[in-house]
Parts: structure tokens; C-alpha cells; sequence
């Protein structure tokens, strides 16, 4: 059952045990400013490049937001699912419970409507009395142990329904961030997009030519500061499997919010590869940066990833010699690229 099916499943179910939730109303995202502005200078090829560098990673940033509220959503349908039907099992007990109450009233009902003591202080046959006694007891901790289960299903059935409700809330305002991410992401490539349809053929081979250069520059910049002495450490067992894994997607294309098999983003990738590996790790960059253990950059080893920029919005997985493989961008296929071409935030190791 896919994700969609799954929330589906949640919603109609939930539903129908009149579990009631307050409605969240999506907010509109604000929109970008305009990439350029009538009557302004000619900007360079440079200042060009720079710009679209921006959009994308802004896109980035709202990929793993969308990512985030798109894993806590699953659970939390998954979360209502399994709510439901303990509801529907709780119903399911009281109605029982109430049954066996029930009859326990029309017995004593048969039995002429007096207090089973009163009919016991009635007879003059000391065996009867003496069976009545023992029978009276059993009936009494019958009763109650019917009555206490009836309260503890009745509390336990009110939990899940709170619980229940909750979580739909939670799942209902997860659903409004991802609206607002995915505007987010389409606005910030449509207008990166608009930048490079602007371009003539020239121009933006140039463009190529230059996000090249800049990646060199800042990979060799980095290598030439002692950064990385060791580049070229054991990978783990796993290790060796996830770098196996994401060097066998080189070629494939970025796709904001893909796992994979076809297409990946950056993050879907280095899950993907963990995964692979048999050790799975948070969906997004952010978490995994959030949740993973840290290591130095000069201890790094192939299998490690490498989390990039202030707000950790993209990762990428090294795989020794100085250089990762990750997804870059729209646009762009699963390549191979300096660990160092971008501004590192951090290192984290799945498999300390």
C-alpha cells in the first residue's frame, strides 16, 4: 500500500469512529523576488551563475523540509491506523462487558429481585447455606472484576480517541508544511529555470563552464589545507555496500523527493544506500546531520556522509580520494565530485 493509500485508509476509518478534528487551513508561501528587475543592469555570467546557485539551493532547503513532513506523515497515518482499530476492539470489548453485566442483573432478577445474602439468611439447610456462602463470594468478585474491566476499557478506549485525534491534527498540519514546501520548491526552480532559458546556447555553456571552475577552485583549496591527510581509510563492511550502492546510481537524475529506483534527490540517495546496506538512517540531510554521529573531517572514511551548508540542506557520501557521489541539483544526474567543492558543515558515520 503506497503513502497516499495508507493516509487514505487512516482518514476514512478514523472518521467513521467520529473521531473529531478541527480542520488546519493551509497558508499561502510567499513568493520569491522576481530574478530580475526591469531596467536593472546587465548582470554577468558570474553574478548569473551565483543567482542560480541560490534559487537551487533555497530549493534544497524546501526539499528537505517537504521530505521531513512527508516521513512524519506516514507514521502518523500508520500512528491513526493502528488507533482505529483499537478503537473498533475497545467498542468491540465494552459491548461484551455490558452483555455479561447484563445478564448478571437478570439472573438476580429470575432469582425473585432479593440480595443473594438475603436469600441466603433464608434457608434452614446449613449445607445450602454454607454452598451459598461460597457461591455469593464468587458472584460478588465476579461482578466486580466485570464492572473494573468495563472501566479500564471505557478509560482506555477514551486514551485512543484523544490519541487518535491528535495525531490527525499532527498529520493534517504535516500536510499544510509539505503544500508550502512543495510551492516553495516549484517557485525556487521555476525561477532558477527562467534564469537559464534567458541564456543564449553560448552563454550557458559558458554557465557549465563556470560552475566547474568554482567547484575546482574551492576542492583544491580545500585539499591544499591539510583538511583531509588520510584520504584514503578502510570503509566498514557497510560502508563498502552503501558506496556500492550510490556509485551504481551515477547517471541517474534528480528529482526533488525521489528515493529511487529511477530518480533521487540528495538525501533519497544516501538513504537509499544506507538502506542498501542494511542500516537504515534518517530520510532527510537535516536529520541525518541532526542524528547521526558526528566524526572529524580528517577521520573520514568511504560510507561517511558529508552534510553541506549552514543549514544543512544537501549531503553527499565519500567515497575516498578527496571525492563524493551525490545527487547535486534539478537538472543534473548522480555524479561523482569533491568532498570539497561545497562548503562543509559536518561529517556523520551511519554505522559508529
Amino acid at each position: 500500500m503506497n503513502r497516499r493509500h495508507c493516509a487514505s485508509a487512516a482518514i476514512t476509518l478514523v472518521c467513521a469512529l467520529s473521531v473529531l478534528i478541527t480542520p488546519v487551513q493551509a497558508l499561502a508561501a510567499p513568493t520569491p523576488p522576481s530574478p530580475t528587475t526591469t531596467g536593472a543592469p546587465k548582470k554577468t555570467l558570474e553574478e548569473v551563475r551565483q543567482e542560480i546557485d541560490a534559487l537551487y539551493r533555497k530549493a534544497g532547503a524546501a526539499t528537505d523540509a517537504y521530505n521531513l513532513a512527508e516521513e512524519r506523515a506516514e507514521k502518523q497515518s500508520t500512528e491513526i491506523v493502528k488507533l482505529a482499530r483499537s478503537i473498533v476492539v475497545g467498542q468491540a470489548k465494552i459491548a461484551e462487558l455490558k452483555e455479561q453485566a447484563g445478564a448478571q442483573a437478570r439472573e438476580q432478577y429470575r432469582s425473585g429481585g432479593l440480595p443473594p445474602g438475603a436469600q441466603l439468611m433464608l434457608s434452614d439447610d446449613p449445607q445450602l447455606f454454607l454452598d451459598g456462602v461460597s457461591r455469593i463470594r464468587e458472584g460478588q468478585q465476579a461482578t466486580q472484576g466485570v464492572l473494573g474491566e468495563l472501566t479500564r476499557t471505557q478509560q482506555d478506549l477514551e486514551t485512543y480517541t484523544k490519541d487518535a485525534s491528535i495525531n490527525w491534527k499532527k498529520l493534517e498540519a504535516g500536510r499544510v508544511k509539505q503544500a508550502k514546501a512543495k510551492k516553495r520548491i516549484n517557485e525556487q526552480i521555476a525561477a532558477a529555470k527562467k534564469l537559464e532559458s534567458r541564456l543564449k546556447k553560448e552563454e550557458r555553456a559558458r554557465l557549465l563552464k563556470l560552475e566547474e571552475a568554482a567547484a575546482y577552485q574551492q576542492q583544491t583549496a580545500w585539499l591544499s589545507s591539510g583538511a583531509l591527510k588520510d584520504i584514503n581509510r578502510e570503509a566498514s563492511a557497510r560502508g563498502k555496500k552503501a558506496v556500492a550502492f550510490a556509485t551504481s546510481q551515477i547517471g541517474k537524475p534528480y528529482v526533488w523527493g525521489a528515493e529511487g529506483p529511477d530518480s533521487y534527490d540528495c538525501s533519497g540517495l544516501t538513504s537509499q544506500a544506507w538502506a542498501a546496506a542494511g542500516r537504515p538512517i534518517p530520510r532527510t540531510s537535516q536529520e541525518q546531520w541532526r542524528l547521526l554521529p558526528r566524526i572529524a573531517v580528517k577521520d573520514m572514511r568511504p560510507g561517511d556522509l558529508i552534510i553541506y551548508h549552514s543549514d544543512a540542506s544537501h549531503v553527499g557520501m565519500y567515497v575516498g580520494d578527496g571525492a563524493i557521489v551525490h545527487s547535486p541539483r534539478p537538472g543534473r544526474n548522480v555524479t561523482l565530485a569533491g568532498a570539497g567543492s561545497m562548503q562543509i558543515l559536518g561529517v556523520v558515520r551511519p554505522d559508529k
